[in-house]
């Protein structure tokens, strides 16, 4: 099978996965509330081929076409390759969608690549299973979701203490057939409309946690797999009205793993703690950021284009306060393409062949959250009420009503009532509708918090040696003996003198 489209994602939802969407079990692909979000995943299947010069590539085994995001990098050909598809495919929705399938799909490939990582279990099984599901995504094409997170409902004790240890997925069984695993993980977001669980390795778990180091992938649609969505926040509304809304909502999801049999051949970690805690880290930021600081990039310039509409649909462009937003957005944007340029460009090899972008991406890990959060607000400051005062498109049509909005309702410099409508409603089901709000806390959250990105980057700048400028500054002087200064640093020309 080549590379599917929408037609072909859809008929692979016609499952018997379990769905939950309130206190009713419901059929994806029949209930009326996903129609929008499944047509919009559909339209992302066709998508890549409308686009499959930079979307698509061809298997040298198989001579099938396949994405581009499941190429595993060796070069820095490969990284320039992987950014056009990228690029591309969030200008899809505009980074809209945090979870098209391209996201897990890198992350799989980069996992695929640290052959060396798996190594380390002794057993060549793991990583001869996991290049055999890489393999099989290719072929087929399927949309993958993760679900990573531990069930840490409560806060006062560690991650896998306390009431957490019986909620958080672990193994309960090894039989001849495979595992049997039990508990939840947070949260799978597309998971209700995906083809397949991927679970892997997010932070590290400590000795004597081994029934919980697990990787491993199953379809949905797996008996004992249970997705509970939270409210859906599509609409079935005009795309000129709700041009978000009634398309990508992506529904997250708990997914309770009750009894769960998961087959030998789709089990790549087994309480292996050193590939567990190793391979996350050996892989996330020089690999799968490079898509995620893409998509937001993309969403950044998208933004700020929508409000330069904005400005001047309200006749605000000139104004200094209205720059400053506006020109606070573009730094934004500006940024984060000169860091994802910088870290494609200084790309190397992680480990086994595996040719990553450079970790200073993972800067953008720590900062993205916080300028989504501010784009939105900068939004709803320049907007004001204009993004309550917004018309549906058919109501310009009504004989009566008609007339009366486009006598009242016009934009600033000609720009016609229709236009403006537009524009603001746009501006509204970006950042302040159900969904718009949703995406605000996804941004916020799906890398992890920020706190913690914040501190692993500070562990691995010591890690790395980095410092010494302390030292340097009072060494050049000759006041004081230079305690820890890096091995490189040139104090030759240096006396410092023996204190008293």
């Amino acid at each position: 099978m080549s590379a599917r489209n929408g037609a072909a994602y859809k008929e692979g939802l016609k499952d018997s996965r379990e769905v939950w969407l309130g206190d009713q079990r419901i059929d994806v692909t029949e209930h009326p509330a996903f129609k929008g979000s499944i047509n919009g995943m559909a339209a992302y299947f066709d998508y890549q081929h409308k686009y499959a010069d930079d979307c698509l590539m061809t298997d040298a085994d198989t001579g099938e076409e396949h994405n581009v995001s499941l190429l595993r990098p060796h070069n820095a050909d490969d990284i320039a390759r992987r950014h056009r598809a990228f690029d591309r495919l969030a200008r899809y929705s505009n980074g809209m969608l945090g979870r098209t399938p391209d996201y897990v799909n890198v992350v799989l490939a980069g996992h695929a690549s640290r052959k060396d990582i798996f190594d380390r279990s002794g057993d060549p099984v793991y990583f001869e299973r996991l290049e055999a599901y890489w393999k099989h995504v290719q072929k087929h094409d399927l949309a993958l979701t993760h679900t990573i997170v531990h069930a840490a409902i409560d806060k006062s004790v560690g991650e896998l203490q306390g009431i957490n240890e019986e909620l958080t997925l672990r193994v309960v069984e090894r039989t001849e057939a495979g595992l049997i695993v039990r508990g939840a993980k947070m949260l799978a977001t597309l998971g209700p409309i995906a083809d397949e669980l991927y679970v892997y390795p997010a932070v590290p778990i400590q000795k004597g946690y081994e029934e919980y180091a697990l990787s491993f992938a199953i379809p949905v649609a797996t008996k004992g797999v249970v997705s509970v969505c939270r409210d859906h926040y599509g609409v079935d509304q005009d795309v000129v009205d709700k041009p978000f809304s009634s398309r990508f909502d992506e529904q997250d999801a708990v997914i309770i793993f009750d009894d769960v049999l998961v087959p030998w051949d789709r089990v790549f970690i087994d309480g292996q703690l050193d590939v567990y805690n190793a391979l996350n880290g050996g892989t996330a930021t020089g690999n799968t950021q490079q898509q995620t600081a893409i998509r937001a990039s993309v969403k950044l310039e998208f933004a700020y284009d929508l409000c330069t509409q904005m400005a001047k649909v309200t006749g605000t462009d000139s104004k200094p306060d209205t720059a400053t937003m506006l020109g606070e957005i573009y730094s934004y944007l500006r940024i984060a393409r000169s860091v994802i340029h910088s870290a494609e460009v200084n790309a190397s090899d992680w480990g086994g062949g595996a040719f990553f972008c450079h970790d200073d991406i993972s800067a953008l890990r720590t900062m993205m959250p916080l300028w989504m959060a501010r784009v939105n607000d900068i939004i709803k400051s320049m907007g004001s009420h204009n993004l309550l005062a917004t018309p549906t498109a058919a109501a310009f049509d009504e004989p009566r009503l008609g007339p009366l909005l486009r006598k009242y309702l016009p934009g600033a410099g000609g720009v016609s009532p229709e236009e403006r409508a537009k524009i603001f409603r746009t501006a509204w089901d970006f950042a302040g509708s159900a969904l718009g709000s949703r995406n605000e806390l996804y941004e916020r959250f799906y890398l992890g918090s920020i706190g913690r990105a914040r501190a692993l980057d500070h562990k691995k700048a010591q890690a790395k040696g980095v410092g010494g400028a302390f030292d340097a500054m009072f060494a050049e002087l000759g006041i004081y003996p230079v305690i820890n200064a890096p091995d490189d640093l040139n104090l030759t020309a240096v006396t410092v003198p023996t204190r008293a």
